[in-house]
């Protein structure tokens, strides 16, 4: 059985969200959520009870300390009979190397997007298209969960941005061309995907996107 929903969930704000100075000084790892990250995390958590109600959920989670603080505030507004969970490190962010400046990051990130977001190999890193073939892997892991049969009705991954692109790409068959277009999701953005009678399943939440683009599949084929 599939569940009724997938839903996507990026932390919460983190330190190096608002210093990107801070990278020079701790590993990307174990950056942690601030204050308004921890809040943005218990919003997002009512916001998916709410939805829900008193349906199961089984967890997916990044073992990143801002995906794990995210996490635990989600988890605050559910009884613990109502979801199962499971550290997943295929959802970790795309690796970004060592501890670098300020500077490095910011040109690191003008050679990325000057080259191209989904080929560019990070120094001491990852690709885009690294990061997609992890996720792709993982896809073999949900498609066994998908098949027990007390599976709950919904699946939920919280873990970052660059990674939520490409779940999403890989699971609508984007072309890199489109992938080209998504922008991260806001922090603690809610993603929801809904099973439709066909068994296939629909994106119900608008993308950010860098320009305006047409034709995308956010409908499963």
């Amino acid at each position: 059985m599939k569940p009724k929903r997938i839903i996507l969930i990026r932390h919460g704000e983190s330190e190096g969200n608002v210093n990107k100075r801070i990278y020079n000084q701790k590993p990307d790892f174990a950056l942690l959520l601030t204050a308004k990250g921890k809040q943005q995390a218990a919003a997002a958590g009512a916001l998916i009870k709410e939805m829900v109600q008193d349906e199961k959920l089984k967890f997916y989670v990044s073992p990143l300390f801002r995906t794990r603080q995210t996490f635990k505030e989600i988890r605050s507004h559910f009884p613990e009979a109502q979801y199962d969970w499971q550290e997943e490190p295929r959802l970790r962010e795309q690796e970004w190397g060592h501890l670098r400046s300020m500077e490095e990051c910011i040109e690191i990130e003008t050679l990325r997007d000057n080259y191209g977001t989904f080929y560019f190999r990070i120094p001491d890193g990852e690709s885009a298209a690294d990061v997609y073939d992890r996720v792709s892997d993982f896809f073999n892991t949900l498609y066994r969960d998908f098949a027990k049969k007390d599976f709950p009705e919904n699946a939920v991954m919280v873990t970052h941005g660059m990674s939520i692109r490409l779940f999403l790409m890989r699971w609508f068959h984007f072309t890199v061309e489109e992938f080209e277009l998504i922008a991260n999701p806001a922090n603690c953005a809610v993603l929801v995907m809904e099973l439709r009678d066909s068994g296939k399943y629909i994106l119900s939440t608008p993308l950010n996107k860098h320009r305006v683009a047409h034709g995308w599949r956010l409908e499963e084929e």
